[in-house]
């Protein structure tokens, strides 16, 4: 069997599992039988099909009636998928706001596996190229908003990825382990993170973190530009304006201060 063959397989595979899908979230309990016929396929064919999304949870089977319905796994993707949304539309008015005031692109970003991954972006005045950041995936320890994800996300996540090795994006991506345990400590002491020409030469960044209602840090708010305008000149205000627009963010998605806590020490 040739590439286009194996191709043309897995897609219809996929197009049926797909079917399946669609056909108990519309229909409820179906027996391996009755999804052969909806999808006009070999009762063997359909079995295999749903044993695969049984092992994924994504259906499954009543022992009783050896029938199947849709699994808890859907629940939650959907879950996901819905918190995802619910992030971008209250982050979107955020970041239009700083990328204003800054003048410089303004990213919402996520942790996948070991990999950051910008969700919502804004872009400012002075942004001379624009560059859509968008769905790109770029290693944690050489971005700011994956610095500071580390920093203040599960202690496990952090001790994993300090075990792993570290991509060295330019000649200044931090791939020492001590020295980037060294920046997260110093993450959690002052409430931002920052990176100078680590992830492309040129360029720099500076991320805070964003809370949800639970307080846990479920994203960044992260503004990069040329490494000569996110300089020391402007660097307090650019700090100051992100961990305020983060903390915006942040109570828009429901979280509060704990009280008697201040606010983090500026530098």
């Amino acid at each position: 069997m040739g590439n286009g063959e194996r191709d043309a397989d897995l897609i219809r595979s996929v197009d049926r599992a797909v079917a399946i899908l669609d056909l108990l979230a519309a229909e409820g309990w179906r027996s391996g039988a009755e999804v052969a016929r909806e999808l006009d396929v070999h009762r063997s064919t359909s079995l295999r099909l749903l044993a695969t999304l049984e092992r994924h949870g994504l259906v499954e089977r009543d022992q009783r009636t050896a029938k199947y319905r849709l699994g808890g796994r859907i629940v939650q993707l959907a879950s996901a998928a819905r918190g995802e949304a619910d992030l971008r539309t209250a982050a979107r008015p955020v970041c239009a706001a700083l990328a204003r005031k800054l003048g410089e692109t303004v990213t919402l970003d996520v942790l996948d596996g070991d990999e950051i991954v910008p969700i919502e972006q804004a872009s400012g005045s002075t942004s001379v190229v624009s560059v859509n950041w968008l769905g790109t995936r770029s290693p944690a320890h050489c971005t700011a908003s994956g610095k500071v994800i580390l920093a203040f996300g599960p202690e496990a996540v952090r001790v994993r990825y300090l075990k792993g090795s570290m991509e060295r994006r330019t000649p200044r991506t931090i791939v020492d382990r001590g020295e980037l345990e060294a920046q997260l400590i110093a993450a959690r002491e002052t409430g931002f993170a920052s990176t100078t020409e680590e992830l492309e030469v040129g360029l720099s960044a500076i991320a805070a973190p964003v809370r949800a209602g639970g307080g846990e840090v479920v994203a960044a708010l992260d503004v990069s530009g040329p490494a000569h305008r996110l300089g020391s000149v402007r660097g307090a205000d650019l700090v100051a304006s992100t961990e305020d627009a983060a903390e915006e963010l942040s109570r828009r998605l429901g979280y509060r201060r704990p009280a008697g806590t201040g606010v983090v020490a500026k530098p």
